[in-house]
């Protein structure tokens, strides 16, 4: 063990801050850990607890090269990132005699898999329907996020609140089909976990508005990218389905995590429920590029007409062009999401999407281009009508910078200042206005909520568009490991020496002190002889090593600079005392 700690205790030291950030955050490691120098990280690391976790995350093939590194193929990522060997290949005693444990208690982890039976195809066209479905469902629940952050419990899944709201609303069919859509949205980074809510992302937003194939191909790089590297053979190919499960063996949640990977590929087209492909999954998994030209003709065709009717609906007659359809669901409500879809004109509705930046005329401009039955004049009115109410409550940054709402018509302000569904946002009277210490955003989503015909203006007077708030990519939101771990890397830094005997003679003085052990200490004399002592350690600073000569029953004082070698007396034979 002192052996083992030695040598990966000067390993480390020799890595750079970045590669221990990441081996530290592969480790598990507490960016808080106690540790005060190298030895210290080793003497973690080396822990038999700590090695058992490290190697529950290995794959098949890292576990046989460690188990038998001549007959193995190469595993880098298991000297690169979890510090199991060092760099020359040679697994660390230590961990070699943990992993002849576990190899004993469970040799089926350290064996190859069978050959996989060869895959049968499957229906293109039934696989694309799943898959166009998948779409439709996944661009649902991005929008419920649009309107406000899904909730999640601390395990991850969704919230019962949301998952029952979603459940309700027919978007998805079960709570499985929830966390699977929500899973792949996260690998495409259209989501991202804020603490405990899905907040959709800048990328999500774009998302909504692309055709259905270029949906579908941002969700299956996303889902091939984020694929664990167990998953990945010696050439980079992913492995077969049949072979996922058994990825990495040791990992006792594992099988959840392969079956809901297995599951997100049916659910967009790649595998039947009979582990079946069909023709475009093998050149995916391959790792070549997503080949639209073979799914494409089996996707329904989007149109970009509907009929409008007097009874203010609009039917599609067909899967709309998902652009088309982000920009009607602005101003009217989605009644159904069948092939033919409905949609809804209501007050609130149209009164949403001038809040969204929408006017009278564009509304006009855009039905006029898209029906095929002219604007009925109800819906005309109606359009009418609600823009001109709307923006009777204005939304502004006064001089201070506090948060102003005014209307010109005073009976809305008082409504407003009494309404208790906007108490959160602490509207207070002032000379005929409401003031907030809320941010401008806050308080105009808080009227728009509640239904108020409100309008957010800036420094100049002029109306803007506010969009509600939406998370930034993965790579925005992660902290960095170096980050993380920069104050323990550098209090290891600063204890360490360059001269690593040095260093390892300092660990060994002072855990000897600490034990109050006794030593036989060798030290070099000026003439270059050597002799030793019989030291019963007390004391260690300056430099120096302080005991009690129990020889000549005297107190001495040794340079550390001068000391060859210190040995635990019980570890040597009664005879060469």
């Amino acid at each position: 063990m002192a052996s083992d700690e030695r040598a990966l205790a000067t390993w480390l030291a020799a890595r750079s801050d970045d590669d221990l950030a990441v081996i530290f955050a592969a480790r598990g490691v507490s960016p808080a850990a106690g540790w005060r120098d190298f030895f210290d990280a080793a003497d973690g690391l080396l822990d038999p607890i700590s090695i058992d976790r490290a190697l529950t995350k290995l794959p098949r093939a890292a576990l046989q090269a460690l188990a038998d590194p001549a007959g193995a193929p190469e595993a880098p990522a298991v000297s690169d990132t979890l510090a199991l060997r060092s760099d020359t290949g040679t697994v660390f005693p230590t961990v070699a005699a943990r992993v002849s444990v576990l190899a004993e208690a469970t040799p089926e982890a350290f064996t190859p898999l069978p050959d996989a039976a060869p895959v049968a195809g499957v229906g293109e066209a039934e696989a694309a329907e799943r898959a166009f479905t998948a779409a439709g469902a996944l661009a649902e629940i991005l929008v419920t996020a649009r309107r406000a952050p899904i909730s999640r419990t601390g395990a991850g899944p969704v919230s019962a609140l949301d998952r029952r709201r979603l459940l309700e609303a027919d978007i998805v069919d079960s709570a499985e089909e929830l966390d699977d859509l929500l899973a792949a949205a996260e690998h495409a980074d259209l989501v991202a976990t804020d603490g405990r809510e899905f907040t959709i992302t800048g990328a999500g937003e774009r998302w909504l508005e692309v055709p259905t194939l270029a949906r579908w191909t941002t969700v299956v790089e996303g889902w091939r990218d984020r694929l664990p590297a167990g998953l990945a053979s010696a050439g980079g190919d992913i492995l077969p389905p049949a072979h996922w499960a058994g990825a990495y063996p040791l990992d006792r949640d594992w099988p959840a995590r392969a079956e809901q990977c297995r599951r997100i590929a049916i659910r967009w087209g790649l595998l039947s429920l009979d582990g079946g492909m069909p023709e475009w999954t093998p050149t995916i998994l391959a790792g070549g590029d997503i080949p639209t030209d073979t799914i494409a003709p089996h996707l329904p065709a989007e149109i970009d007409r509907l009929y409008l009717q007097a009874d203010l609906t609009a039917i599609a007659p067909g899967p709309l062009a998902p652009a088309l359809d982000m920009r009607l669901r602005r101003i009217a409500i989605r009644e159904s999401r069948a092939q033919a879809s409905t949609y809804r004109f209501t007050p609130q509705s149209i009164a949403a999407g001038l809040t969204e930046g929408e006017t009278a005329e564009s509304i006009h401009a855009f039905l006029a281009e898209v029906s095929l039955t002219g604007i009925p004049q109800p819906l005309d009115y109606l359009v009418q009508s609600t823009a001109d109410r709307h923006g009777l409550v204005r939304v502004s940054t006064d001089a201070a910078g506090l948060t102003r709402v005014d209307s010109v018509d005073p009976a809305l302000i008082d409504a407003i200042a009494v309404d208790q569904a906007l108490r959160p946002v602490g509207l207070v009277a002032n000379g005929g206005a409401l003031r907030s210490r809320a941010e401008r955003s806050v308080v105009f989503w808080a009227l728009a909520d509640a239904r108020y015909p409100v309008v957010a203006v800036d420094a100049e007077g002029s109306p803007e568009s506010l969009h509600r708030r939406t998370a930034p990519v993965r790579s925005e939101v992660t902290v960095a490991p170096h980050t993380a771990y920069a104050p323990l890397i550098a209090t290891l830094r600063a204890r360490h020496s360059d001269t690593g005997e040095g260093a390892w003679l300092e660990r060994e003085l002072d855990q000897a002190v600490r034990a109050k052990a006794t030593l036989l200490v060798t030290v070099r004399l000026p003439d270059a002889s050597e002799r030793t002592f019989t030291l019963e350690a007390s004391g260690l600073g300056g430099g120096r090593l302080r005991g009690l000569d129990r020889a000549a029953d005297i107190e001495r004082t040794l340079p550390i600079s001068s000391i060859v070698a210190a040995v635990p007396t019980d570890a040597v034979p009664s005879g060469r005392r």
